[in-house]
């Protein structure tokens, strides 16, 4: 992939990181969608992760690689502090419990929480990469 090409898939997957916060923002308002929300939160992580994957040149595009790929390339070297692999974590295993088990409720409020997060998420990718 040329650099340019890849400098604009990585401002394409910025892009849907903070479009998909805002789609998880509008699933809490009345009528509140939480586990619509929860999944919403999810990709705006996932996509700042494979933003970061992209500016080294790698496509990730199995969830749990990019999660060991942000752990092993940002976490692990300093570039990004502990508390966001966290962030990378919680949200995916709170996804795969909305999406796949039964029974499984999560409350507006925890859900706005986890926006919060995926909206501080997003945008210290977006300034970890300069992007305006």
């Amino acid at each position: 992939m040329k650099p340019e090409e890849r400098q604009d898939l990585v401002q394409y997957r910025l892009k849907l990181s903070l479009e998909s916060v805002k789609e998880a923002e509008r699933l809490l308002m009345d009528p509140p969608h939480p586990r619509g929300a929860v999944n919403r939160i999810y990709y705006a992580i996932f996509y700042a992760v494979q933003a970061l994957a992209i500016s080294r040149g790698k496509i990730l595009s199995k969830h749990t690689h990019a999660i060991s790929f942000f752990d092993k390339e940002f976490v692990k070297t300093g570039l990004f502090d502990k508390n966001m692999s966290k962030i990378v974590h919680n949200t995916f295993d709170l996804r795969l419990r909305c999406d796949y088990q039964d029974f499984i409720e999560i409350s507006t409020e925890e859900a706005r929480d986890f926006v919060e997060q995926a909206e501080f998420f997003s945008n210290a990718v977006k300034n970890y990469l300069g992007e305006s």
